[in-house]
């Protein structure tokens, strides 16, 4: 708690991503890791977290989906309402260093061929940071003014909202089963 105020974490993603993520066409999370994510690098810290949608500009180039409209673009702007509509849950996440394997989870996610090199070739390593996750749709949604804290090159931020008590999955178990089966044949 902080002064009395109920915290969740929030996973920064882009627009685009969360509404793969939302609508089921997306099961993973790829990440390089943001430029303040500290010495360590980036990690998947946390288990269960809110999505909170970035807007970037080019995401609409570097996605699979052409169906993705990204609205307005730029950062938000401060007092803009940021909608939150979106629960994860990481099952488990894994360090990619094998090129093939990143590009065998193609069917997974939206992100292009272009965008994923470029995330795997970034640093001194070529890797990947990769989670499973089980998305939900919360059943209320969230909105939440915009503040310039939550900027920046960063993943991870805390939100003065509450963990939702219920979360409703955005696909069944048993396909979501099949879709964890086949992610995992991959990379285990």
């Amino acid at each position: 708690m902080n002064g009395g105020v109920e915290q969740c974490v929030g996973y920064k993603e882009w627009v685009a991503v969360c509404d793969a993520l939302l609508s089921g066409r997306q099961h993973l999370l790829l990440r390089k890791g943001g430029i303040h994510e500290g010495r360590e690098g980036f990690s998947f810290r946390e288990e269960r977290f809110v999505l909170f949608p970035t807007r970037f500009h080019a995401q609409a180039a570097q996605v699979r989906a052409p169906e993705v409209s990204v609205g307005k673009t730029g950062e938000w702007e401060a007092g803009e309402e940021v909608p939150i509509a979106v629960w994860c849950e990481a099952l488990w996440a894994r360090t990619l260093t094998d090129w093939k394997q990143v590009m065998a989870l193609e069917p997974f996610h939206i992100w292009t061929e272009d965008l994923v090199r470029e995330r795997f070739d970034c640093g001194e390593l070529q890797q990947i940071h990769c989670a499973l996750v089980r998305v939900f749709r919360l059943p209320k949604p969230v909105s939440l003014p915009y503040e310039k804290k939550y900027g920046g090159c960063r993943t991870w931020v805390n939100l003065p909202i509450a963990a939702p008590s219920e979360v409703d999955p955005v696909i069944n178990d048993t396909d979501f089963g099949e879709i964890r089966k086949a992610i995992e044949e991959i990379v285990c």
